[in-house]
């Protein structure tokens, strides 16, 4: 194989990766480039030459920064190993309960401000949907105090499309538009089709509130009518975050009561429950899996609300500290999301100390800080799985493979939520760990590991491409992770904050 040939087979390989991960086939991936399936099977096989100008808009329609054109080039971050991290760090505002929180401001025509938001591109995306539709976002200082002021009509013809096909979250614009426009225009990201896990179960919540919707090559097209006969309790089919959020988001603008049943009780779910209270919504249950929601016809009110901790960014930062045996402390964890990880870490042998816990400014959630210490880790007894909350987050599941890796012993990891994303921890081995796949869900990992450096492009999720930096910052050598815009979805700064800490971790461009 020449060196253009490996080229075309790296480059094609990661667009099929970028491709399947944001759902779309061959086909729908080939109706968005003006192109044929052929072409883009070709592409994925490395059979084909690629312009910069190709690469762009293969990029731009997998929300994946394969090339960028100018200075506006894909980021990559160039890592010296063998790091040893101290000093303290505070975790910041959840991602999670932040996008939500946008997606809720749709529901108040009075003034909204939102506290130490999370400068993410997920939330830049989500703004720029907003704005395009009549809302004005001001951020208000350094603190990233983002004020929303949200105006009586919305202008739903002008919503900026790419921006929304680049977030998820936008799913979440259906609960509140439903009570705001008879008929609209959604378009949706990443090949979501109508009727996949992700998607049906959002579909038959909001049906309850009138809601219709029908898929078309690029968008939902809605249209809600008045509800008739009895009204039964919403029951989810699946206890997912996003689709209680959906519910409570449509329930808030219904006058009369709500009742859903199997809902998420997690972090984010009950962030936006303290919002929408806030709000002057009344909501009986919130942590438990039952919520009774009392809505109201119309919402103008000013509130100011400051959304709680993020967990998984929390669980990020001590895996950081474990797997370079650091003593560092992580200053604002939100406990009662960290239990169960915590207390699976101190089983395989880390030590650690806690302090008395406080209030968060949501005056809500429960806060702790968490000092670790350099420990030698022994493989649970049992293999590593994730459940709804109370149980270990889903999100964090992918910090285990890393930790694990630290530890004498085997552990099995079963992501059985999640398709195919177990996959992506197998990278792992590119920086010595002994990682096997078993099937798309569950992983085998043998350590301890002897990290040695290595050059390898993010995958496209989130939380394994975090994973492999952490890696990154224990092995031996220079190391080099490619295409970092999965990161910066996610994460704020975590580069700078890693090295505020003592990580040698540089941010640089190819063009």
């Amino acid at each position: 194989m020449t060196e253009n040939e490996d080229y075309l087979a790296r480059i094609g390989t990661l667009i099929r990766d970028a491709r399947q991960h944001s759902g779309l086939t061959q086909a729908q991936l080939a109706s968005q480039l003006g192109t044929s399936q052929s072409a883009v099977n070709r592409i994925e096989k490395g059979q084909q030459n690629l312009t910069l100008e190709t690469l762009s808009k293969i990029g731009s329609a997998l929300d994946s920064e394969l090339v960028g054109l100018g200075s506006s080039g894909p980021s990559h971050l160039r890592v010296q190993g063998e790091t040893t991290l101290s000093g303290a760090i505070d975790v910041k505002s959840s991602k999670n309960a932040g996008v939500a929180l946008l997606c809720a401001s749709l529901l108040n025509t009075g003034t909204t401000v939102l506290r130490k938001v999370a400068r993410i591109e997920e939330v830049n995306r989500l703004l720029e949907v907003l704005t395009s539709i009549g809302v004005k976002a001001t951020w208000l200082n350094s603190d990233n105090d983002l004020e929303l002021q949200v105006p009586a009509t919305l202008d739903l013809t002008s919503i900026d499309a790419a921006a929304a096909r680049r977030t998820r979250s936008i799913i979440m614009f259906l609960g509140p538009l439903l009570h705001r426009a008879g008929t609209f225009q959604l378009p949706y990201a990443g090949g979501c089709d109508l009727g996949t896990r992700t998607v049906e179960p959002h579909m038959s919540a909001l049906r309850h509130f009138g809601l219709g919707v029908v898929a078309t090559d690029h968008h939902y097209q809605a249209t809600t009518s008045e509800v008739t006969g009895e009204r039964r309790p919403i029951v989810l089919t699946e206890r997912g975050d996003t689709v209680t959020e959906n519910a409570l988001l449509a329930a808030a603008l219904y006058e009369g009561e709500t009742v859903i049943r199997n809902a998420s009780p997690n972090y984010m779910v009950q962030d936006l429950c303290f919002f929408l209270e806030k709000l002057g919504v009344e909501i009986e249950g919130i942590g438990t899996t039952t919520l009774r929601v009392r809505g109201r016809s119309e919402i103008s009110t000013d509130v100011d609300y400051a959304p709680s901790e993020d967990p998984i960014e929390a669980m990020s930062l001590i895996s950081a500290a474990i797997v370079t045996r650091s003593s560092i402390t992580v200053r604002r964890v939100p406990i009662e999301f960290m239990e169960i990880e915590l207390a699976l870490l101190e089983e395989m042998g880390l030590r650690y100390e806690r302090s008395e816990e406080y209030m968060a400014e949501n005056e809500r959630t429960r806060l702790v800080d968490v000092t670790t210490h350099p420990s030698d880790l022994r493989a649970p007894i049992d293999k590593i799985h994730p459940m709804p909350f109370p149980g270990l987050n889903i999100d964090n599941l992918p910090f285990f493979a890393v930790i694990a890796a630290t530890a004498e012993g085997q552990t099995m990891l079963h992501d059985w939520v999640y398709e195919n994303r177990a996959i992506y921890l197998t990278e792992l081995t590119k920086l010595g760990a002994n990682v096997k796949l078993m099937d798309p869900h569950r992983v085998l990992i043998e350590g301890p590991t002897r990290w040695s450096g290595a050059e390898l492009v993010c995958p496209p999720a989130l939380r394994p491409a975090v994973v492999i930096l952490l890696a990154m910052l224990a092995a031996k050598g220079t190391s080099v992770l490619r295409n970092v815009y999965v990161i910066n979805r996610g994460y704020e700064d975590l580069a700078a904050r890693l090295n505020k800490l003592g990580a040698r971790i540089e941010t640089f461009r190819d063009i």
